[in-house]
């Protein structure tokens, strides 16, 4: 893993909204996700995800962004913010598409993270720049989805999380599983 791997941003909101405010610090709390996020909790707060079934288990309670992603898209049109595209961290110098399930990333001194699977992108991405949802799906050579808005996580160890934070990557052991929608 690159020497440069780290936060960018950090973003919350406490209400349902796609776009999330970039703030100085987040706190991470283990077992629920980003204090004062409309997304922290045991359970599943996605709203379309609440409808179908409330009594899941939240997946999706830190959801992460490379800015990478957000230098590609601003070069064809689309800029972005740290946070709009609804992630509470932006990172830096990490491929978090490329991770298996059950990486742990430990963030600044004392958080850390799961992920969990891939972000599934939806429609309120257009709601940012018309034709957002479809920059960040794709297709593969053998014609499978390929979604590319992110990475979700739990928190395992819970602390403030801050820009210019490190991350250290611990991989699974094997055998690993690819990342797939949560």
């Amino acid at each position: 893993m690159p020497a440069d791997v780290e936060v960018v941003a950090v973003s919350s909101s406490p209400r349902h909204t796609m776009s999330k405010q970039t703030l100085p610090e987040i706190t991470l709390l283990a077992g629920l996700g980003v204090a004062g996020d409309a997304h922290a909790g045991v359970m599943i707060k996605h709203r379309s995800r609440v409808r179908q079934d409330p009594t899941q288990p939240n997946l999706r309670q830190v959801h992460l962004v490379q800015a990478e992603l957000h230098d590609e898209l601003a070069g064809r049109g689309y800029p972005l913010r740290p946070g709009a595209m609804g992630e509470n961290i932006t990172t830096r110098g990490i491929d978090l598409l490329s991770l298996p399930t059950a990486t742990t990333l430990m963030i600044g001194s004392t958080a850390v993270v799961q992920v969990t699977g891939l972000r599934n992108p939806c429609t309120q991405l257009n709601g940012l720049h018309d034709g957002l949802m479809k920059a960040v799906l794709e297709r593969g050579e053998d014609g499978q989805l390929i979604r590319r808005a992110g990475v979700m996580a739990i928190v395992l160890a819970g602390g403030a999380v801050r820009p210019g934070d490190r991350i250290t990557v611990s991989l699974p052991s094997s055998p690993t599983a690819p990342l797939a929608p949560v």
